[in-house]
Order: structure tokens, then C-alpha cells, then sequence
């Protein structure tokens, strides 16, 4: 089947029709505890990373109250998650720097927030999207999937992917199609069981199994 901008316009207003009201899995109430869940979240359920920030956040929730927790006391504090060691380690050198450099508030560049350690695309996107407005697309292992399943963004790459929805999707729809992709890659299009029969897109979809 070839995709074409018609196809991918009706895929896009589907996903909006049954996702419109979605945002972020993660639990947060500041700018710097959505950081701190967003590095968290690497090779890490959401689920998983609200447990832990449910038991951190109530008493270490700045740079500098994490910064007095030290590399020991970071990675038992965030021991049942995912490469808990180097994000411990990647999360005070950020918070040194917020401190250091930000007066401990989270800048809102996207450039800068790259500087930090831990912080690639994909974290920067959902920070300078989910808290200041900013139009941007995080490629995270769902959206990355769905993406290529569906044809509206094909690529190797995280940022191959993000380029071509950048190009698929009306620039002030980027935040909101993030969440759109996202949660039909956790409740629909699955990594290793996809439920294409039960899919919306099935008939527009070139990967559907359903046919």
C-alpha cells in the first residue's frame, strides 16, 4: 500500500479522534520532578517510575534536597529502575548544574537542557513541549514503532523518525500527537502482539495483520 499525504492526514485524525484528551503517564507537579521522571523513564515503564517518584518526590523534589541524598542514597532511592547506577550518577551532576548555573529551575531551552547529563532529544522534547509550549515531537520506543508501522514517519533513527513526523504533522499539533502515538503504541499497535483487529487504522494501516 502506498502512503500518501491523504492516507496519513485521515491516520492523524483518527489518532486524534480516540486520543485527544491523552497526556503524559508520568506523575509530576513541578517543572524539575517532570525532568527528573522523564530521565527515569529510560528503558523504564511509566508505571515503574511513578512508583518511585510516589515514594521520592514527597521529600527529595529540588536539586538541592537530591543533591544532599549523595551517589548512595540517589541509587537506593531509585534502585528498581532501570539502569539505576548511571542515572543516580547523571541526575546530581544535573542537579550541580541547575543549581550552579539556573538558580535550581529547569531552562527552557532545548539547547541548554541537552547540556544536561542524562537529557538527549527525547527528554528534551517532552520538557520544552509538556511544560512550556513549545511545539516538539519526542521519539520514544512507542512513537518510534508506531511511526514506522504506520508509514508516517520511516527511519533507522530517532531523529530520522522525528524529522519525517515533524514534516507529517501540522507544526501546532506536535505536542499532541506525541501523546496520540504513544498511547496507541501502549494500548493498540503493542511491540510483540499487535491488536491490529481491534485497530481503528486497520484499514489504512500497510502493517495490519488483520487483512
Amino acid at each position: 500500500m502506498r502512503i500518501t499525504k491523504a492516507i496519513k492526514q485521515e491516520m492523524l485524525a483518527l489518532l486524534e479522534q480516540y486520543y485527544s484528551d491523552t497526556t503524559t503517564a508520568l506523575n509530576y507537579t513541578t517543572a524539575f520532578e517532570l525532568l527528573i521522571a522523564v530521565v527515569l523513564s529510560a528503558q523504564c515503564t511509566d508505571t515503574r517510575v511513578n512508583i518511585i517518584t510516589a515514594r521520592m518526590f514527597p521529600r527529595y523534589n529540588t536539586p538541592e534536597k537530591i543533591l544532599e541524598l549523595g551517589q548512595d542514597g540517589l541509587e537506593a532511592a531509585i534502585r528498581d529502575c532501570g539502569l539505576f547506577r548511571s542515572k543516580a550518577k547523571n541526575i546530581l551532576a544535573t542537579c550541580e548544574i541547575l543549581c550552579r548555573e539556573y538558580g535550581g529551575q529547569v531552562p527552557e531551552k532545548f539547547e541548554d537542557l541537552l547540556k544536561l547529563p542524562g537529557v538527549g532529544r527525547k527528554t528534551a522534547n517532552v520538557v520544552i513541549s509538556q511544560l512550556f509550549g513549545v511545539p516538539a515531537i519526542a521519539v520514544d520506543t512507542h512513537v518510534f514503532r508506531v511511526a514506522n508501522r504506520l508509514k508516517l514517519a520511516m527511519g533507522d533513527t530517532p531523529l530520522a523518525v522525528e524529522q519525517g513526523l515533524m514534516r507529517a504533522i501540522p507544526k501546532e499539533k506536535w505536542g499532541d500527537a506525541h501523546h496520540w502515538l504513544i498511547w496507541h503504541g501502549r494500548k493498540v499497535c503493542k511491540a510483540a502482539k499487535p491488536l491490529c483487529r481491534d485497530c481503528f487504522l486497520q484499514h489504512l494501516c500497510p502493517s495490519s495483520n488483520a487483512k
